[in-house]
């Protein structure tokens, strides 16, 4: 196949945001918009192209800071939005570490940013003798910055790029040498140093393109090129506005984006998670809209199911639908029926390697992995260059058009790796099995079968039809009944999530009761987990994996808009650091949730229980600290909703098999609009203990009420004690505060750590425990904030103030006025009132557990009332 022939459509969805979020700078625009090489341009000045479109200059991360001092990096972002968006940065390894460097011209008329001893850190690295006097640099309306000398470019940051594909950019690969041109991550959202995932063209076969992680660990594959598109799918109105073509020079094979005319601002972009993204400005309302991404489904994580094995995803499921071809079986067959697909499939019977073997046409596929391409074959031709060659084990073929047509021959040798069924588009693969296999498959079962249903017709036929259709009339009928009773009950409450059926939207099943039934034997005791405030949690195994159910009592103060609320927020969520839901049940009055089964369940389980704390080293405490941190951290910034939890504490942190921490329970959790930040109601809900003062006295609540609640669980997870009970006539915050004051910190620590640790970890996550319990919301650190605390230990934390809640039990129980606090309801925790003032509860936070009310009580409906 002539590759200089060769235009794809790329349709990458997606619909998300990647805010930066950056310390703002008085900045003063160039007005020549042109860098000379008398001029500089320092931290407070900016160059903005001829257009408008972007800006140039130094940004500083949030939380990006040594010794108080922020960090400075060169970047480009877009000129006019009201969000910040950097889409290119300069001296990313190498950041000025304080405000008195530049950008400027050096002796070899290179651009480079120095600080102020004239260190360079980061240069164009053009050749010196190619370069005069007469040259310049130029920033372009399409964000490529550029130094030119008599109008040609000598070198452009395009040829550099960070974590954003622009339009117009071209990301090359040469096929002769392997040498690909990447886009990196950052290292996390608030530091810009190359990351752990980069993606390009595929140096080794440039019909598809890879997300790496690391340097060569594949963590994600495009479709193969099929003469139209690398997405396995048809276009539709969004992705055809966006057009990915390829060009050919030499051996040098390139790709770019370029919108249509008239299209919004568009741009790909790899997020420190490995996955990558097309967002589109959306001028309305004013933000980033997600488009396309990958990896997104069960089905895209590189070669899920092992060599030989694919991922059905044409099966809507919560979990890898792994499959093998016919003539294959699993490779090791107890381990695939606990899940574990890594090993895939193997050959019932050995190809025979003398023209005896035959085709299995598998029909919609992403075609696997490692091809080689045969150019300008028949298909008979095709077809007969796999059979001469024993190791061949698969072939694809098709005619491939567009600036011309061609044959295009695809075959794999060994083992066929990354297979993919899909439900809308895909190609036809061949492949190759042992003849007596192929008419095993295809013949014997198909005539077998319809000598047997034969038989059975005419045997049983004559008797039994009578009785079999007044059967099935009768069945018919009560059936029709059963399920127009059903749908009159769940239309008197309003109908349950009419979205749900959209897969564009979420893809949580609808699963039927009797299914979950026969998946918990009947929610047999014996498989039950455990019970909270809300209901019984089960066991249960369905198609093969196990899993917890969420049974919601009748009793329990979580009715139906908390369940419809935790169905729609979950759906949206995808994160490591977060709970998954993997299917839901409405039957009558029973609500079920079906969650993937943690085996460790929640972390009160292990941290206060003498026997299984001692299996909480220090590393792995600090393991948890910050995957909460990073699942808290997902929900206020990057996830597709702007997220607050309102009930997180330690039974609602789920622990997996490796004891990696999962938020759970979202039934109360609230949604916030994008220039919101904070709210008020008039039902408080939540657990005492773990809620700030601000919701439990006014009920506001905003991120940095979830805050407050991870630094109660930061300090029970560095002292083993729960935040409710007694220390040195003192509760756990104040206790924490009162030997931070006097030096002893240290004492905190769970006894059962033994002295194994780093003390001076131990200390920074007992600061920041205390900096997110701060009385005053506002100096609560956010928790973009708390990652670089825990991250990077070049940053000094502040001195804390004094925490809410921290002042000795002295209550007056005479001159308490019950009527002085709001309509309290605890969901989880179930305990009788006790009636005080907003003063005494200040004062005594060790009474907070008997704040609860009980569950039965009744409160008004929940009112929000936003300030923005």
């Amino acid at each position: 196949m002539n590759k200089s022939k060769l235009f794809f459509s790329l349709f990458f969805l997606l619909l998300s945001s990647h805010h930066h979020h950056l310390l703002l700078l008085r900045v003063v625009a160039i007005d020549d918009r042109l860098l000379a090489p008398s001029q500089s341009i320092t931290v407070n000045q900016t160059l903005v192209s001829y257009g408008g479109v972007f800006e140039l200059g130094f940004f500083s991360p949030s939380n990006s800071t040594i010794d108080h001092q922020p960090l400075y990096y060169l970047g480009i972002w877009y000129h006019n939005l009201p969000v910040r968006t950097i889409v290119w940065v300069a001296n990313r390894d190498k950041p000025l570490k304080d405000s008195r460097g530049k950008l400027t011209f050096i002796k070899d008329s290179n651009l480079a940013v120095i600080d102020a001893n004239g260190d360079i850190l980061w240069s164009s690295r053009v050749n010196p003798s190619s370069l005069s006097n007469e040259i310049n640099a130029v920033l372009l309306d399409s964000g490529n910055f550029v130094l030119q000398q008599n109008s040609t470019y000598i070198w452009q940051s395009f040829d550099m790029p960070t974590d954003t594909f622009l339009p117009n950019m071209l990301l090359r690969s040469n096929m002769k040498t392997g040498e690909a041109q990447r886009i990196s991550s950052w290292m996390s959202f608030d530091n810009p140093a190359p990351g752990n995932f980069s993606f390009g063209i595929d140096p080794k076969n440039s019909l598809q393109i890879v997300i790496w992680q690391g340097s060569n660990t594949p963590h994600w594959r495009s479709h193969v090129w099929n003469g139209k598109s690398l997405s396995g799918t048809r276009e539709t109105n969004a992705t055809s506005q966006y057009v990915l073509k390829v060009a050919v020079d030499n051996n040098v094979i390139s790709i770019m984006f370029s919108p249509t005319q008239g299209t919004a601002l568009a741009r790909y972009v790899l997020e420190p998670t490995g996955t990558l993204k097309m967002v589109v400005w959306n001028e309305p309302a004013k933000n980033w809209t997600l488009v396309w991404s990958r990896p997104s489904k069960p089905c895209d994580s590189y070669d899920v199911c092992g060599p030989s094995g694919y991922c059905d995803s044409s099966v809507l499921s919560f979990l890898p639908q792994c499959k093998c071809f016919p003539g294959f079986e699993p490779r090791d067959e107890e381990e695939w029926k606990v899940g574990n697909y890594s090993q895939g499939c193997v050959r019932r019977v050995a190809l025979s390697c003398d023209n005896g073997d035959k085709f299995w046409k598998m029909e919609r596929m992403k075609l696997p992995d490692r091809l080689t391409l045969l150019s300008n074959k028949s298909l008979m031709e095709c077809q007969a260059e796999c059979l001469t060659s024993c190791t061949c084990t698969a072939y694809a073929y098709s005619s491939v058009t567009g600036g011309g047509s061609s044959q295009r021959c695809l075959v794999w040798v060994d083992e066929l790796m990354d297979l993919e069924h899909v439900s809308n588009g895909g190609e036809d693969l061949n492949v190759r099995l042992v003849a007596s296999e192929l008419v095993f498959t295809n013949s014997t079962e198909l005539n077998n079968n319809e000598k047997k249903s034969r038989s059975l017709l005419v045997i049983v036929l004559p008797i039994v039809a009578g009785l079999i259709l007044i059967f099935g009339c009768l069945c018919c009928f009560l059936w029709r009944r059963r399920m127009n009773i059903k749908r009159r009950k769940v239309a008197k409450k309003g109908v349950l999530f009419g979205d749900l059926s959209a897969k564009n939207e979420m893809e949580i099943p609808l699963l039927d009761y009797n299914t979950i039934m026969a998946a918990t034997n009947n929610f047999a005791y014996v498989n039950k987990l455990g019970e909270g405030g809300f209901g019984p949690v089960y066991k249960g195994n369905l198609q093969g994996h196990e899993i917890a159910v969420k049974k919601l009592s009748k009793s329990s103060g979580q009715g139906y808009e908390e369940f419809k609320n935790e169905v729609e927020l979950i759906a949206r969520l995808q994160h490591t650091n977060l709970v998954r839901l993997l299917g839901w049940c409405m039957d009558e009055d029973e609500k079920l949730l079906i969650y993937e089964y943690l085996p460790n369940k929640s972390l009160d389980k292990f941290l206060f229980n003498t026997t299984k704390s001692a299996s909480l080293n220090w590393r792995k405490r600090y393991q948890i600290i910050e995957g909460i941190a990073q699942g808290l951290l997902y929900l206020h910034r990057y996830s597709r909703l702007r997220i607050i939890h309102r009930d997180l504490k330690t039974s609602n942190i789920l622990l997996d098999g490796a004891l990696n921490p999962k938020i759970s329970d979202f039934g109360l959790a609230r949604i916030f609009g994008g220039n919101q930040t904070e709210a008020n109601t008039k039902r408080v809900v939540g657990t005492y203990g773990y809620m700030s003062p601000e919701y439990a006295f006014d009920g506001v609540f905003s991120e940095k009420s979830d805050v407050f609640s991870f630094g109660v669980i930061v300090l029970e997870i560095v002292s083993g004690k729960r935040s409710t009970g007694f220390y040195a006539n003192n509760n756990l915050l104040g206790y924490a505060w009162q030997l931070w004051e006097e030096g002893r910190g240290l004492q905190l620590l769970d006894n059962e750590l033994g002295s194994s640790l780093c003390a001076s970890e131990v200390m920074r996550c007992i600061q920041i425990g205390l900096l997110c319990i701060q009385e005053n919301s506002a100096d609560r650190p956010a928790m973009s904030a708390v990652i670089s605390m825990l991250t990077n230990e070049n940053i000094t934390l502040p001195s804390p103030k004094q925490p809410a809640f921290a002042v000795g039990r002295h209550p007056d129980p005479e001159s308490v006025n019950s009527a002085s606090i709001a309509s309290v309801e605890s969901v989880n925790e179930v305990d009788k009132p006790l009636p005080l003032n907003k003063k005494t509860v200040h004062q005594n936070h060790k009474e907070q557990t008997n704040l609860s009310t009980s569950s039965g009580r009744k409160t008004n409906r929940t009112t929000d009332t936003i300030r923005k």
